[in-house]
């Protein structure tokens, strides 16, 4: 079995959208989907977004995030600090032609920023290849048994 911090890092990078959740001034969490535009060696986020965009003021208030991430057979949630950057330098190192759409003036735009997620843990559940079919193949013998199935390296609970 892998390491579960490596197994969930390796996870993640399959993932081209997830949801960030921020918790606005109210107290109220939202959430809204997200291009994942990098995620490092340590599953570590980033995001571009518009420094006029509600989320960036609810950061402001409180860092604290949640980030989840669901294919058909991968799911993840993470949670962890998120800082805006505006560094230039680094959204030109960063810019794709398709964020033209959100940014008219391209990457000078100056709403233009990222939003980097240190993520301190994660958990996943992972149901896809030969795990899916060992969990597939435990899942009927509970069933059979009257019980339930136990997940093995399906699912972790994870510190980064």
């Amino acid at each position: 079995m892998a390491d579960p911090r490596v197994h969930l890092t390796d996870l993640i990078k399959d993932f081209d959208t997830a949801m960030l959740a921020t918790r606005g001034g109210d107290g109220h969490v939202r959430a809204r989907p997200m291009a994942v535009q990098e995620v490092d060696e340590g599953g570590d986020l980033v995001f571009c977004a518009g420094l006029d965009s509600p989320k960036i003021d609810e950061l402001r208030q409180d860092p604290r995030v949640a980030v989840i991430l669901q294919g058909k057979t991968k799911y993840a949630s993470l949670s962890g600090t998120a800082t805006v950057d505006r560094d230039r330098e680094r959204i030109h190192a960063m810019w794709k032609e398709d964020w033209k759409i959100w940014f008219p003036g391209g990457k000078d735009d100056p709403n233009l920023c990222l939003i980097d997620v240190q993520v301190t843990d994660g958990e996943y559940w992972d149901n896809s290849g030969a795990r899916g079919v060992r969990y597939i193949v435990e899942a009927a013998k509970a069933y059979v048994k009257g019980e339930s199935p136990q997940e093995r390296d399906q699912h972790a609970k994870v510190s980064l």
